[in-house]
C-alpha cells in the first residue's frame, strides 16, 4: 500500500485533518494533526487512526502502524 493511499483512507476517516504519512516496507508512520484531538489522551487519538486502517492492519497489507495525533497547537510547538 501506498502512502497516498494510506493519507485519503485517514482523510475519509478524520475529515479537515492534515496527514502525514512515511513508509518503510510494510511499517507506516502515520501523523495526523487536526482539531479533533483536542481534548483527547494519546490513546484515544491512536485508536481513531487505528480505526480508520484496521482492515488494511489485519489483512496483513500494514504490518506496523506508528500512529502520530497532535492538535494544531501542539503540531506548531514541535515544529519551532
Amino acid at each position: 500500500m501506498e502512502a497516498p493511499e494510506v493519507v485519503e483512507l485517514v482523510k475519509e476517516a478524520l475529515p479537515g485533518c492534515e496527514v502525514e504519512v512515511q513508509v518503510d516496507g510494510n511499517h507506516y508512520l502515520v501523523v495526523v494533526v487536526g482539531e479533533v484531538f483536542e481534548g483527547l489522551t494519546t490513546i484515544k487519538r491512536q485508536q481513531m487512526i487505528n480505526k480508520a486502517l484496521f482492515q488494511h492492519v489485519m489483512d496483513g497489507t500494514i504490518h506496523a502502524l506508528h500512529p502520530k495525533a497532535f492538535t494544531p497547537a501542539e503540531w506548531a510547538a514541535r515544529q519551532g
